[in-house]
């Protein structure tokens, strides 16, 4: 499996299979979504556009980075979302970078959205689907976080070698800037526990695959490891 590592800026054209990483917090956030029950994750454009998909959709849930805000319903948290109930709800989500990322190659045959959360399931997908080439896409910092980029090289080993150990890969996410920032308060609408629970190793067994529905960019969980699904 041939690999590619850019941040989004660097992005010229879709690639045919991509995996968006954001450990800290976006993609770990959706995950406890799913895990929570919600059945759908829409990434939105802007604050503007999770709120007018609000506004047409009233039992909607809409999230967010950053403190909490009118017009959304919670924060890009993990911590504060894990007690959350979702059951069959649909998710609003905008972050900073991830759902940037996976906006940026929405036109890929394949989307994976991914953090340590779901790095095996991840992995699973891509040796299933036996790909040759994968661009993976390291959100945060303009590509330059430690903490996205250990998360994509370790899945892209565990795509070809199953041996492969994660503990050093974890470390370097713990020691990044972003864990840093979370755990020093420099960053708002956090949990204490999220640094932990976004280095909880493959704590979910579904990988997340982003399609275009509707003009939309929707995240669905799946366990087959082909598309969408439960």
């Amino acid at each position: 499996m041939e690999t590619q590592f850019s941040g989004i800026p660097e992005l010229a054209e879709a690639p045919s299979v991509a995996v968006v990483v954001d450990v800290m917090r976006a993609f770990t956030v959706a995950a406890w979504a799913f895990g929570r029950g919600a059945e759908k994750i829409v990434l939105a454009q802007s604050l503007d556009d999770a709120l007018a998909l609000k506004a047409r959709n009233p039992d909607w849930v809409t999230l967010k980075d950053g403190p909490p805000a009118p017009g959304f319903d919670a924060v890009n948290s993990p911590g504060l979302l894990r007690s959350a109930d979702l059951a069959g709800r649909t998710v609003v989500q905008k972050t900073t970078a991830g759902t940037v990322g996976a906006l940026a190659v929405r036109e890929a045959s394949l989307v994976l959205c991914a953090g340590f959360v779901v790095a095996e399931a991840t992995a699973r997908v891509l040796r299933t689907r036996e790909c040759d080439r994968v661009t993976f896409v390291v959100t945060g910092e303009d590509g330059q976080a430690d903490e996205d980029l250990a998360c994509a090289q370790y899945i892209a080993m565990r795509a070809t070698e199953a041996g492969t150990e994660a503990a050093g890969y974890l470390r370097r996410a713990g020691e990044s800037r972003a864990a840093a920032e979370l755990t020093e308060g420099v960053r708002r609408g956090v949990h204490p526990d999220d640094v932990a629970l976004c280095l909880e190793l493959d704590r979910f067994p579904f990988a997340m695959v982003a399609t275009s529905e509707h003009s939309l960019m929707v995240l669905r969980p799946s366990m087959r490891g082909a598309g969408p699904g439960r």
